[in-house]
């Protein structure tokens, strides 16, 4: 079993920038795929970005390129995402999730979770 926590929400203005933290306990982090979603008010969760074991491979959904980078430090047992450009659209309670699957990009599932932290860009 992994726990999950999210940090790093808050509120910004348009343009601005945020960077979200997920913290991982228990298990073994490096053995994990990570994944950040979210989910906006009255919406469904939506894939945000993910990134591999070992940090060398990394997946964003459109609507995020080139804005967001995830990263991650496997010493510190932490993924990151850093959140440029922010717009309006991107407000949303944002999660972590972890997978051990071997089908990076794009997991059948993610196992763990955790409790979200919510990002509210001001327009």
């Amino acid at each position: 079993q992994v726990q999950l926590v999210e940090s790093g929400g808050g509120l910004v203005q348009a343009g601005g920038s945020l960077r979200l933290s997920c913290a991982a306990s228990g298990g073994t982090f490096s053995v994990y795929s990570m994944g950040w979603f979210r989910q906006a008010p009255g919406k469904d969760r939506e894939f945000v970005a993910s990134i591999n074991r070992n940090g060398l491979s990394t997946y964003y959904a459109d609507s995020v390129k080139g804005r967001f980078t995830i990263s991650r430090d496997n010493v510190r047992k932490t993924v990151y995402l850093q959140m440029n450009s922010l717009k309006p659209e991107d407000t949303a309670v944002y999660y972590c999730a972890a997978t051990n699957a071997l089908d990076f990009p794009r997991p059948r599932k993610y196992d763990y979770w955790g409790q979200g932290t919510q990002v509210t860009v001001s327009s």
